[in-house]
């Protein structure tokens, strides 16, 4: 199971929870959503840990593109300088090489963009499951606390001004 399953499982409690009479607050097991609170936090490194193996593979892909591009370059050259007698074919194989090397570094340039907006996807995704826990806990502190209030006031509490 990943985060989002035991967030999911954690949204089923509550929507599933006995209602309170005439409230929109309901009662939940308090251990099985400490439970599940401490399942999600053990997931949460495995979700980090994904995040780094994408990093990482981002590198090794730009690594690749720039190491593929440095020998394009480098066999440019090469090919230039056995014909460096002839000016205009020299000129044509200067601007080749520069093409080449545009092209290699737009395609590095998109490559990592396209990876740097899929992390920034998979991250954004994991702050908005991470902002419904929280909000999720605390409206069930919320309540919690809301309960002990109105048991220290003996019952219900009638906050209507009188007239006059």
């Amino acid at each position: 199971m990943d985060v989002h399953d035991k967030l999911d499982d954690l949204s089923a409690l509550v929507e599933n929870a006995r209602a309170m009479p005439m409230s929109a607050s309901c009662v939940v097991n308090r251990g099985h959503v400490l439970d599940l609170l401490d399942e999600v936090r053990a997931l949460l490194p495995d979700s980090l840990a994904q995040a780094d193996d994408v990093l990482a593979d981002r590198e090794d892909l730009l690594a690749a593109a720039r190491g593929e591009a440095e020998q394009i370059i480098l066999e440019a050259k090469g090919h230039a300088r056995e014909l460096v007698g002839e000016h205009e074919i020299y000129r044509a194989a200067v601007a080749e090489a520069d093409a080449v090397r545009a092209d290699a570094d737009a395609e590095a340039s998109r490559m990592r963009r396209e990876t740097d907006d899929y992390v920034d996807a998979k991250l954004a995704n994991f702050e908005v499951a991470l902002h419904k826990t929280i909000a999720a806990v605390q409206k069930g502190r919320d309540k919690i606390r809301g309960r002990h209030d109105f048991d220290e006031l003996g019952g219900p509490v009638d906050d209507t001004p009188l007239p006059g």
